[in-house]
């Protein structure tokens, strides 16, 4: 058990601050038992946070605020790698990664094609909610943020404001992305895929 606690510490520490696990990540160092254990050890012992069940960080530290909160991101990336799902980031998260909303919303949704799930990591709940191959097929790109993102602002809200700023964000190639995975928006973005073009 120690040689397996000391692996895992020295994995953990390799990977460096802001890393978040489960013991899916670690099973070619023991039985998913053993593994089990050496994290809660790591966990009593202040090494690691346990974030939730099963699922743990190595957070990052401010000299005077003590831990940061994990990133929500990381969070979401390390339940889909645990059971092999594709995730997207959705509703108002997403408007909020591309600077279109300053708000940090209580509720944070991840798009995926596995099951529903609800994770709660202190105060913030993590919701992965299954959806259809359509919505999945932008999954990881940019062109899926922006188009959950619209989708959440809706139509009338999507103004030159929102428009600007998302020039402003956009390089490129994610201008390039975006008109090839046109097909996968609804019809009413076109304006406004051809407004990022200009």
């Amino acid at each position: 058990m120690q040689s397996i606690v000391a692996k895992l510490k020295k994995r953990i520490h390799d990977k460096g601050r802001g890393f978040v696990f489960t013991k899916s990540h670690f099973l070619g160092l023991g039985s998913r038992v053993a593994v089990a254990k050496a994290l809660e050890r790591l966990a009593d012992a202040g090494d690691i946070r346990r974030l939730a069940r099963g699922l743990y960080d190595y957070p990052q530290k401010h000299p005077t605020l003590g831990d940061i909160p994990a990133n929500y991101e990381r969070i979401a990336l390390a339940l889909a790698g645990r059971d092999n799902l594709k995730i997207q980031p959705s509703g108002a998260y997403a408007a909020n990664l591309l600077s279109l909303t300053e708000q940090v919303p209580a509720k944070i949704v991840f798009l995926t094609d596995g099951a529903n799930r609800i994770v709660r990591v202190r105060n913030q709940k993590i919701v992965l909610k299954r959806t259809t191959p359509k919505n999945m097929a932008t999954a990881g790109s940019v062109s899926g943020l922006v188009i959950q993102a619209l989708r959440y602002l809706g139509r009338n809200h999507a103004d030159d404001k929102v428009i600007g700023r998302l020039k402003s964000r956009l390089k490129g190639d994610d201008k390039k992305q975006l008109m090839r995975d046109f097909r996968y928006a609804p019809a009413w973005m076109a304006s406004i895929f051809k407004q990022l073009q200009a």
